[in-house]
């Protein structure tokens, strides 16, 4: 006997295509891309951003071919993390640490990743994006040479790949009893064509710390590179930065809790000292402009410090 009427057909939605993510079979790298082209890797060691590339796969980062991947020395390239002194030891309790701490010389733990959480950023890239976590904390480090031996503490680290964006963020939690003092700095190498074409906006009028030719001065334009620079500047997190190449925008920065920026180029003569960098000329290819907290911050105990960055690539 035949129905005069058939059941209709369920409809079948179509698959949304989602960010992947990956992790190298060595378990030294995690990897993801967007369905739109995007992508980004991460080195355990130091939880180093090595690679963030455009739709059209244009990379972002500097990484120079003689780095070091196989964590026997910090990344000559890519976002090394600053943590908990910049540059040599000047503070007691990091006394006898390397230049630019412990986070960039140690394995991190990879801990997840999400694709649905907004970021405390400002016009970030909400559901079209995809978030990696990466933990450190006292208990994963070999032997102190300092009195950090003495603090516990949680750090968070946040590696967002949007459309057009990245964002990198930290939480920094002090889980013992003593109160710390800490700097910390994402210590970007950014990928350019010709430093000659380069310069930095957003600096104008605002005095710095000259680690080249010493002493404070003022900035009166631009930011150009024609010989070694090696600057610190402190400036509203509010203060939009951006680099433009070939008098166009290309990098974008936005702040969050980060006062300080440094900008830095080794130029001829220094690269020479840096065996760890190439090829010869490869000064002419990045820029690092680093984005920072390079001022004692004091974080009590059981407090938590949280600041980030995004860069929009143009």
């Amino acid at each position: 006997m035949e129905r005069s009427k058939k059941p209709s057909a369920i409809p079948v939605s179509p698959t949304i295509p989602t960010p992947q993510v990956s992790i190298s079979e060595d378990n030294s790298r995690v990897s993801a891309s967007l369905p739109t082209g995007e992508s980004v890797q991460v080195l355990l060691f130091g939880a180093t951003v090595l690679s963030w590339k455009t739709a059209k796969g244009k990379e972002n980062l500097f990484v120079s071919s003689k780095a070091h991947l196989d964590g026997s020395k910090a990344v000559r390239g890519g976002i090394p993390l600053v943590f908990p002194n910049f540059g040599p030891s000047s503070n007691k309790a990091t006394e006898g640490l390397p230049q630019h701490g412990f986070a960039r010389t140690t394995k991190w733990e990879y801990l997840g990743k999400s694709s649905s959480e907004s970021s405390t950023l400002p016009n970030s890239s909400g559901d079209s994006s995809v978030k990696l976590d990466f933990g450190l904390s006292n208990t994963m480090l070999d032997k102190i040479p300092s009195e950090w031996k003495n603090y516990q503490f949680g750090i968070t680290y946040s590696v967002t790949l949007g459309k057009d964006d990245l964002e990198t963020s930290l939480a920094i939690r002090n889980t013992g009893e003593k109160d710390f003092e800490f700097q910390t700095l994402l210590h970007s190498y950014w990928a350019i064509d010709n430093i000659s074409n380069v310069s930095v906006s957003g600096l104008e009028q605002i005095s710095f710390a000259d680690k080249v030719g010493g002493g404070k001065k003022d900035e009166s334009g631009a930011i150009t590179v024609s010989s070694e620079v090696d600057r610190v500047y402190h400036v509203d997190s509010s203060q939009e930065i951006a680099i433009y190449e070939n008098e166009k925008p290309r990098f974008e920065f936005t702040r969050d809790m980060l006062p300080d920026v440094v900008v830095w180029n080794p130029w001829v003569e220094k690269s020479k000292t840096m065996s760890d960098l190439a090829p010869e000329d490869a000064y002419k290819s990045f820029i690092c402009v680093e984005t920072g907290s390079v001022n004692w911050n004091t974080l009590e105990a059981g407090d938590t410090w949280e600041g980030g960055q995004r860069i929009k690539a143009l």
